[in-house]
């Protein structure tokens, strides 16, 4: 199980970018005194154990417009969904720590615009990401067809070094779906990536695509390696009316 901790945001960054917590300053000249340390014993800083304990992942979102990127990413931060629909505009940035259970990972979130006038940009923010995140709209056939195109992109840039993972949103409009979820599931297990159906808007699914992402990052667990080089089925099955019981139940 994992447990967020507060959100740092900020947008229109470059892909250079990266979460840095600055030291804090001593206000006065006078120091305390040290407490002694056993002979043959070192003391513990916790600063820097923190921050070896502390791995960054990269993770870039990816499909045409209006899939639901930005809704999939804003619902996992802050748990909300807006109704009101606002193109990204470039590229935008947030991070969010996650506490695994032997260990904390930051997950520093890549939210691309999805209009043809922003390709140009993409591939350098594809370039060092450690995941990539491709998702279309089940309501719109035309946005499951470029999913190729976008995962051509991302293997392009990165080769096998990544993980991909295919998401099917929207599943709150089940009644004027596009693409079935076997269609999706045999396309994901053709390309070789990870597959999950989710609903940004009803918050189904989403804590569950951002915990198996996590779970999959090198190093993450002993089964990491073989995570992330198969095809998974998330929860792909369970009705949008589920999401509740998700989002008591998971604390990631």
């Amino acid at each position: 199980m994992t447990t967020p901790a507060a959100a740092s945001t900020s947008s229109s960054a470059s892909p250079n970018d990266s979460a840095v917590v600055s030291p804090s300053k001593s206000t006065s000249s006078l120091s305390a005194p040290k407490a002694s340390t056993p002979t043959g014993m070192t003391s513990p800083d916790p600063a820097s154990s923190f921050a070896h304990a502390l791995k960054k992942f990269k993770l870039v979102f990816l499909g045409d417009q209006n899939a639901g990127k930005t809704s999939l990413i804003t619902q996992f931060m802050y748990g909300s969904f807006d109704a009101t629909y606002q193109a990204t505009i470039g590229i935008d940035f947030l991070s969010k720590t996650m506490y695994l259970e032997d260990r904390t990972v930051r997950l520093q979130l890549w939210d691309t615009a999805g209009q043809e006038r922003f390709r140009s940009l993409i591939p350098s923010y594809i370039r060092d990401s450690s995941v990539a995140v491709v998702v279309y709209d089940i309501t719109n056939r035309s946005s499951f067809a470029s999913t190729n195109k976008w995962i051509d992109d991302v293997r392009a840039e990165r080769g096998s070094d990544v993980i991909i993972v295919l998401v099917g949103n929207k599943t709150d409009l089940n009644d004027k779906r596009q693409v079935t979820t076997e269609e999706a599931e045999k396309r994901a297990k053709d390309l070789g990536v990870m597959f999950i159906e989710t609903s940004a808007k009803a918050g189904h699914n989403v804590k569950t695509l951002f915990r198996k992402i996590a779970q999959a990052l090198p190093g993450m667990d002993r089964d990491s390696e073989q995570a992330a080089g198969t095809n998974q089925m998330i929860d792909v099955t369970s009705k949008p009316s589920d999401a509740a019981p998700e989002s008591s139940g998971c604390s990631c």
